[in-house]
């Protein structure tokens, strides 16, 4: 933005049975149960269930459904163990259904401090719990940890995973279980957080070590280990410390009994550029890496770094598969691993090594991977920004983001969406100061979808030099895209592909043993493909918007396929016109199919657009310094969350009622509304600063009202676009 080891102790671990035969190598696969978010201990998102299969898949239908109470983003893939399915919500809500009726059994709402919602880049969103020894955990948006009776709810212990709460630290991903451990990472690489992953005692909730990502200040005395020391020596010793560095590990961590390392994957940089974060370069150890942590003891075994002085936000916390593969006729444990940054790689999971490393999409910030070094080939005359704008490919959202792909073991395939899109990224002049728990990214991005189109509205010295760049052709020829493919991990070449509905179309991934390939859309569609070739078999309306990764289960005889369903994660705000999200409103729900089963009930068509209300008057004194200035603080503060568009998740600012007018202030500086997720501003903004929002806000609207009378009087649909909302990105 500004933006699985044997079958033994996996049945200790997940305090599980009915896992079936065979394995990835490291584990056994799903069969009955789904124990972890990933389905097995390695993530493979593969089941080795079979009664639904390519002959049968026609006949699935829906068996039962449960509404959420939310209309912001589902991410989560829930665990079935035993008949029970456990699964997360908005910012960190459990609940417990029976798997084959969806008879709730409990339900848990921790009490979250929605001060947190000015921190979180992506939505109020979590993607799972993890079971072990009786207990579900799952760690709250605000980043307090709750460990909760798996057969009643109730809470056994909770512990605090921030360091720091005067920083923007929050948490939206997985824990993972690691032995005595149960782990987790922070999120908030763009607001003013140090990254750091960790672990606690499963029964207690005590602390038993923590890792950072990142180097502290050296002006505050020696680092937490030695581990940080080396680090420190790829940093600027007078690097912004202040906003915290980044690294955020907000989601790949995964537990590789067979080595007993911790694997997790690291966040972005912050700010970026290094120019103005680590002013003097470096690789700037451990962001953008994956890092191989003792599970007992939080020490660093090995690294690797995917993008070393990470510039354009490509985190590497992307899913990890660990699995088993024949490279140059030799049998390794390894990692697949497909990070934003555009190489899908391999490593071996005991050392590190790199095996394998492919582009997927299109790239010009660097030209390939030195085998040897295994260092990316970087080319700064295509991708350095600090001399001025360039179109950066891949863009910040990723080759690859959160979406979790499936690895096949039969045909020994890696299958997930990819993102063919880039982004122009420019940076703004001189040094900002240290905004606390708000973004201190410091560069702005204007992503290749929309580049044609918003170019005419940019000043022209930033229009003229983003035209002039050569990816330009680039984007007239593909302005953005996205896939599912199936893919040879090896050679990174596609074996089949299915478009999508547009490149914020980017669902998670299941394979079976059935021949299939589950997957939702955006679109509002479930479908079925076939594995060997991507031949659509099975397409199911359900109107509501799907993210989240597909599982599927069997209880007393009976296959079933789930997934969570709902529009969210990051640019949650601007709901693509293709969506059922856009057309049908944004009712949370979980779907749960089965053969034989019935249709989907589809969530009713919203109304038409009305035009904007009249604006009130602005107040005395408003000048059109007052509204630019408005302007400026809206899009540095409120913007992310606001999108002004029609039928965005959250408000429209632009269609205010003359009640919010009135409103405005209390709702801004009084917490309001801060019961519905708007937090205070009250440390950061003044009440001179919040009425030029105000009034900018009311200059907005009253524009948008002219706009959208002019578009009812020539028969236009109000939601055409217009220069209003271009002006807005």
């Amino acid at each position: 933005m500004t933006r699985l080891w044997g079958a033994l102790c996996l049945l200790a671990l997940a305090g599980c049975s009915g896992q079936g035969s065979g394995g990835s190598g490291i584990g056994p696969l799903a069969a009955d149960n789904w124990v972890t978010p990933g389905g097995d201990v390695g993530k493979s998102h593969y089941s080795t269930l079979t009664d639904i299969n390519r002959e049968t898949v026609g006949k699935l239908g829906l068996a039962w459904s449960a509404d959420l109470g939310t209309n912001r983003g589902l991410e989560a893939t829930p665990v079935v163990i035993d008949g029970v399915m456990y699964t997360s919500g908005v910012a960190g809500r459990v609940y417990a259904f029976e798997a084959a009726t969806g008879k709730a059994l409990w339900a848990f709402e921790p009490q979250v401090d929605m001060q947190v919602n000015r921190t979180v880049c992506c939505d109020m969103v979590n993607r799972g719990v993890a079971v072990a020894r009786g207990k579900v955990y799952v760690t709250a948006l605000d980043g307090w940890m709750y460990a909760l009776d798996q057969k009643s709810g109730a809470v056994v212990w909770k512990a605090d995973t921030v360091v720091d709460r005067r920083k923007g630290d929050s948490s939206t991903g997985a824990p993972e279980v690691a032995s005595d451990v149960v782990i987790i990472g922070n999120a908030g690489a763009e607001y003013d957080t140090r990254g750091c992953v960790s672990a606690f005692d499963l029964e207690t909730g005590e602390l038993k070590w923590r890792f950072f990502t990142v180097p502290r200040d050296p002006k505050l005395g020696p680092q937490e280990s030695p581990d940080l020391d080396a680090a420190l020596k790829t940093w600027d010793p007078n690097s912004r410390w202040d906003v915290g560095g980044g690294g955020t590990p907000w989601d790949a961590i995964n537990y590789d009994p067979e080595t007993g390392l911790v694997l997790v994957g690291t966040g972005n940089g912050g700010p970026y550029a290094v120019s103005k974060g680590s002013p003097k370069g470096g690789d700037n150890l451990y962001i953008g890496s994956i890092v191989a942590l003792d599970a007992k003891t939080g020490r660093l075994k090995w690294h690797y770094q995917e993008t070393p002085g990470d510039n354009w936000d490509f985190t590497s916390t992307q899913p990890m598969i660990l699995t088993r593969l024949k490279v140059d006729g030799e049998e390794r444990p390894v990692i697949l691993h497909a990070p934003k940054n555009g190489f899908l790689y391999v490593l071996d999971r005991r050392d590190g090594k790199l095996l394998r490393a492919n582009a997927l999409v299109r790239m010009n910030w660097a030209n390939g991977v030195d085998m040897k070094t295994g260092r990316p080939r970087l080319t700064p005359e295509h991708s350095d920004y600090t001399s001025g704008p360039k179109i950066v490919f891949p863009s910040s959202p990723g080759a690859r983001n959160w979406h979790p792909a499936a690895y096949d073991p039969q045909s020994g395939l890696y299958i997930g969406t990819v993102q063919d899109l880039g982004n122009a990224i420019y940076m703004t002049p001189g040094q900002k100061p240290h905004a606390r728990k708000a973004l201190n990214n410091d560069a702005s991005l204007l992503f290749t979808s929309d580049l044609q189109a918003v170019l005419p509205t940019l000043p022209p010295p930033l229009r003229d030099a983003i035209a002039a760049r050569p990816e330009m052709a680039w984007v007239k020829q593909n302005p953005g895209s996205t896939e599912l493919r199936a893919i040879d991990p090896l050679t990174g070449r596609t074996v089949w592909a299915r478009k999508m509905a547009g490149w914020q179309d980017r669902g998670g991934a299941l394979a079976t043993a059935g021949g299939l390939v589950f997957q939702g859309g955006v679109d509002g569609h479930f479908r079925a493909f076939d594995k060997k070739t991507g031949k659509l078999l099975k397409d199911i309306a359900t109107g509501s918007s799907i993210l989240a990764a597909p599982m599927t289960y069997r209880v007393d005889g009976i296959q079933y396929v789930a997934v969570m369903a709902a529009w969210g994660g990051g640019g949650y705000p601007y709901v693509p016109p293709y969506s059922a999200a856009y057309k049908r409103g944004n009712q949370g729900r979980l779907l749960v199919f089965k053969l034989g089963g019935g249709a989907v009930p589809l969530p009713p068509a919203l109304p038409p657009l009305e035009v904007a209300p009249e604006a009130p008057k602005q107040a005395a004194g408003v000048t059109p310094a007052t509204i630019a200035q408005g302007m400026g603080i809206f899009f540095g503060n409120c913007g992310l969350c606001h999108s002004n568009q029609p039928r965005s998740i959250t408000p429209d600012l632009r269609r205010m009622s003359e009640g919010t007018h009135v409103a405005f202030k209390q709702i801004v500086l009084g917490g309001l509304l801060t019961p519905n997720g708007m937090p205070l501003w009250d440390d950061r903004l003044s009440e001179k600063e919040v009425e030029a929002v105000h009034a900018y806000l009311i200059d907005l609207q009253a524009k948008t009202r002219a706009e959208e009378l002019e578009k009812q009087k020539r028969g236009l649909p109000l939601d055409t676009p217009g220069l209003t909302i271009l002006s807005n990105y």
